[in-house]
């Protein structure tokens, strides 16, 4: 498995929030610069996944120092999302040399919008598709965009993306296991890589997404935690 650890990040500050709820809000013992030195030491981890929360919430990019302080840190690759609602942010990201996009409101509610950012950035972005049951939700998680993940997945079965980021918001930062049924399910509909998100707790829960054929997962909360790594191999 590649293990891709998060770092969520309000206010300059490393934190974790239960189900995308702002007002549960959760302060890692690691700054965001401690964690990305921490995680570039293993050799499960492919790339570190970053989210600016606030940019998520207010619906343009707040971090973009923290960000750029963090990207000449490591060697590993990076992919930032939240707030990313115009193609002058992208390009603000290209030029600190980010690696990957994640693109969630903007590019669930304007289909064409999300096509001219591949054929700008082929192969670069990632969808995040965050849900509730089936239902796709946007800003922040606060909102239904009344789009399921089942029409979504077949509107961009052919834009090079470079895969499919499927959150159960429901299981984030609940240490309750992710949903298992839906990720093997989404997996099935679609050729892209899908990318399995909340509510990874440990190595068997990671076997159990390999069995499925999710090569890719992103640890939250767990990879916070020395004990998760001491399982890894």
């Amino acid at each position: 498995m590649n293990i891709i650890p998060a770092i969520d990040i309000i206010d300059g500050q490393n934190v974790r929030l239960k189900q995308g709820n702002y007002g549960q809000k959760t302060a890692m013992k690691r700054t965001p610069a401690e964690a990305v030195k921490f995680y570039s030491g293993f050799e499960q981890v492919k790339r570190i996944h970053i989210v600016d929360l606030m940019g998520a919430l207010r619906q343009d990019a707040q971090e973009t120092t923290v960000v750029e302080t963090l990207k000449a840190l490591t060697d590993l690759p990076l992919q930032i999302g939240g707030g990313l609602r115009s193609m002058e942010t992208i390009a603000q990201y290209d030029h600190m040399g980010i690696d990957y996009f994640i693109l969630g409101t903007r590019a669930i509610l304007d289909i064409e919008w999300l096509k001219e950012a591949v054929r700008l950035y082929p192969g670069r972005i990632f969808v995040g598709t965050d849900a509730r049951e089936n239902d796709i939700y946007i800003n922040g998680w606060t909102e239904n965009s009344n789009i399921t993940v089942d029409e979504y997945i077949a509107a961009i079965e052919d834009f090079d993306i470079a895969g499919i980021i499927y959150t159960d918001i429901n299981k984030d930062g609940m240490n309750q296991g992710p949903n298992f049924e839906n990720t093997k399910r989404i997996n099935e509909l679609t050729r892209h890589t899908v990318i399995a998100s909340g509510g990874v707790r440990d190595a068997r829960d990671l076997q159990t997404l390999k069995s499925f054929g999710i090569a890719d997962a992103i640890v939250g909360k767990a990879s916070h935690n020395d004990e998760f790594w001491r399982d890894i191999k």
